[in-house]
């Protein structure tokens, strides 16, 4: 109860307000997209990104930051944000360009995908993208917002949606590589993945790039890692 109390007070658009209130010369349509990642931190799979434009004012009931939702909710969610958004797209980038361009890079890449999907179908006057390090999207007017996804209804739609289809690809991988319980862990340095990773080695859709502590004896699953610091969620923060 306290939690959805909190996340309706939360959630409002003033930010998006804010954005219309200063760049009113820019923003003539109240195109305003948020954009956000999700994977950053598992060991496995493609990082993916989500952009969405949302009806200005639009009120959803639980809308918030996907790491702090369940997955029943996130799903209920996708279904109502795909359905009432003004234009949305989902994207990623590969295990292969995360392991040449690095995570950062590759999270960015995903994003610029998903706004530049979105653009198809409508053009932002303005992007909202979750996180302080962006670059990248010179081809439009941009701002980074630390923990965005708390903050903007437009953000946390994208966060939602990018969550939910990187979970439904994880749970695909899992059909083909069963061994790794992908649909459990969803990639990420749980104590049964790092068993496993040690017992049966890496397979083709495991980043590389970080895998190289993975196997030393030193290493830390990131449930032992959760623990110790407190945090309540498995992902990297975004970007």
């Amino acid at each position: 109860m306290f939690l959805k109390m909190w996340i309706k007070i939360m959630m409002n658009w003033e930010l998006e307000n804010s954005i219309l209130r200063e760049e009113e010369n820019i923003v003539r349509e109240n195109f305003i997209c948020g954009t956000d990642e999700a994977g950053r931190g598992p060991l496995a799979g493609d990082v993916y990104a989500a952009a969405v434009i949302l009806p200005h004012g639009l009120e959803i009931d639980g809308l918030f930051d996907s790491k702090k939702l369940s997955e029943k909710k996130r799903e209920k969610l996708y279904g109502i944000i795909t359905e009432k958004a003004l234009a949305y797209a989902v994207a990623s980038a590969t295990i292969e360009e995360i392991d040449k361009y690095n995570i950062l890079n590759a999270a960015l890449i995903a994003m610029k995908r998903a706004v530049n999907g979105l653009a198809v179908k409508i053009k932002p006057d303005y992007i909202l993208i979750d996180g302080h390090i962006v670059r990248g999207f010179d081809d439009y007017k941009y701002r980074g917002i630390i923990k965005g996804d708390t903050i903007s209804p437009n953000i946390a739609a994208a966060s939602i949606l990018a969550k939910v289809a990187r979970d439904r690809y994880m749970r695909e991988l899992d059909g083909m590589y069963p061994l790794y319980r992908f649909g459990r862990n969803k990639g990420y340095a749980t104590s049964d993945h790092i068993f496993r990773l040690k017992n049966f080695g890496e397979c083709p859709v495991h980043r590389k790039s970080f895998l190289k502590n993975i196997l030393s004896e030193d290493f830390k699953s990131q449930i032992e890692i959760e623990e110790f610091v407190g945090r309540d969620d498995l992902g990297a923060p975004g970007i």
